[in-house]
């Protein structure tokens, strides 16, 4: 069976279980740590990052943009639009999901890994300010949801469920229409909640 490895916290791995999942793509999530540096996951991704999807023949796909494209090819083009320039709406959004969720990251290793005394607390603001400008850009164009989602979709619900674990629902202040929209896609696709970061 396909295999991915992953961490329950994480916005990318949970983009991608719940990509896996609402494509009807069936898998094994193996959770792993990657401050360990498993042989499973260095074979499978010699950067130790995840996610990576390990496919059936023992080949693997790592970094989650990547893992998306092959998921969608798995699954018959049911992740992503097939008319070129919705699918190019689509493949934008999921890159200021991710990107979003990258400065997420960054805040909070710069807090766990550094001691208190070595927090650059410029940097920080920097990675906060980039977070603010990409959800303020949401907020006022915001993805249509219909009775489908694709890949761009579900990368938002899984970065806004990440800056909530992490940082509190702060990100709601001043941004109605993002709060509705979170809440609306919970609504009409329960399914994914289960692979929301948590």
């Amino acid at each position: 069976m396909t295999k991915i490895l992953m961490s329950s916290a994480s916005p990318f791995a949970n983009k991608v279980m719940a990509a896996a999942a609402y494509a009807k793509i069936p898998f094994e999530a193996v959770s792993v740590d990657t401050n360990a540096d498993p042989a499973l996951l260095i074979e499978a991704n010699p950067l130790g990052k995840i996610p990576v999807l390990v496919l059936e023949d023992g080949s693997s796909v790592h970094d989650s943009r990547a893992i998306t494209q092959e998921l969608n090819r798995m699954a018959g083009n049911q992740l992503f639009p097939r008319n070129a320039a919705k699918r190019r709406e689509a493949e934008q959004l999921e890159a200021l999901a991710d990107g979003i969720a990258d400065c997420l990251l960054a805040q909070v290793y710069e807090k766990r890994f550094r001691p208190e005394e070595k927090l650059h607390q410029p940097w920080i603001d920097r990675q906060a300010a980039k977070v603010a400008r990409g959800l303020d850009h949401l907020n006022g164009n915001l993805p249509r949801l219909g009775k489908k989602v694709h890949v761009g979709h579900i990368a938002l619900r899984c970065m806004l469920a990440y800056n909530s674990l992490r940082f509190g629902n702060d990100w709601e202040r001043g941004r109605p229409k993002l709060k509705r929209w979170a809440k609306r896609f919970d609504e009409l696709f329960p399914e994914i909640g289960a692979y929301l970061p948590h």
